[in-house]
C-alpha cells in the first residue's frame, strides 16, 4: 500500500468516525496487499507518524479530527473487542467524584475478557476481569455518551471490593450522595 492511498481511505473511514483499528480491520480495508505486505506496509506508516500503535495489534489514524478524550476507550473497545467492556473501580469512581487521588492518563475497565495492563500513547488502560452476569453488567453500568458503559457508583464501589483494591482513598460521603 502506498501512504496515499492509506490516508485517502483512512480519511473516509474517519469522516464515518472511525479511527481505531485492530490488524484485522485494516486487512480489510487493504484487502489486495497480501499479509506480508501489509505488515510492512503498517511498519512504514507508524514509522511516518500516519498510524500510531496503540497497543498489541491495534492502531490509530493519526490524522483522525476525532481523537480526543474519548480515544483511551475506543483503543480499550478494540483491544477486547467481543467482551463486555465497561469503565469501573478508580476511574468510575473518580468520574462521580468519590475519589480524587487517581491519576489522569490511567483507565480502569472491568470486562469479561481477559485482564491485562496496556501501555498506550493516550494513557494506561487496565483490564479487570469480572464473572458478572450480564444482566448485573447492563444494571449498574450505563452508557452516557462514550464508547464505553460507566459503572454507577454503588457498582464502581462494589467492584472495587470485590477485586480487592484499596478502598481508603473514597469518600464515603460521596457515596451516599445521589
Amino acid at each position: 500500500m502506498r501512504q496515499s492511498e492509506a490516508i485517502q481511505v483512512l480519511s473516509v473511514q474517519d469522516r464515518k468516525g472511525r479511527y481505531v483499528y485492530t490488524g484485522g480491520d485494516l486487512a480489510k480495508l487493504f484487502p489486495r496487499d497480501g499479509a506480508r505486505a501489509l505488515q510492512a506496509g503498517l511498519g512504514r506508516l507508524v514509522r511516518s507518524g500516519l498510524l500510531l500503535r496503540a497497543g498489541r495489534g491495534v492502531y490509530v489514524f493519526a490524522l483522525s479530527r476525532h481523537r480526543g478524550p474519548d480515544t483511551i476507550e475506543q483503543v480499550a473497545r478494540t483491544l477486547r473487542r467481543g467482551a463486555y467492556n465497561y469503565v469501573s473501580l478508580e476511574s468510575a469512581l473518580s468520574q462521580h467524584g468519590a475519589i480524587s487521588q487517581v491519576p489522569p492518563d490511567r483507565l480502569t475497565v472491568m470486562t469479561t475478557g481477559r485482564k491485562g495492563e496496556y501501555a498506550t500513547p493516550f494513557g494506561v488502560i487496565e483490564f479487570t476481569h469480572t464473572r458478572r452476569p450480564l444482566r448485573d453488567i447492563l444494571a449498574g453500568a450505563r452508557r452516557v455518551g462514550r464508547p464505553l458503559r460507566l459503572a454507577c457508583k454503588q457498582a464502581a464501589w462494589r467492584d472495587l471490593r470485590r477485586v480487592g483494591r484499596n478502598t481508603h482513598l473514597v469518600d464515603q460521603e460521596a457515596l451516599r450522595e445521589d
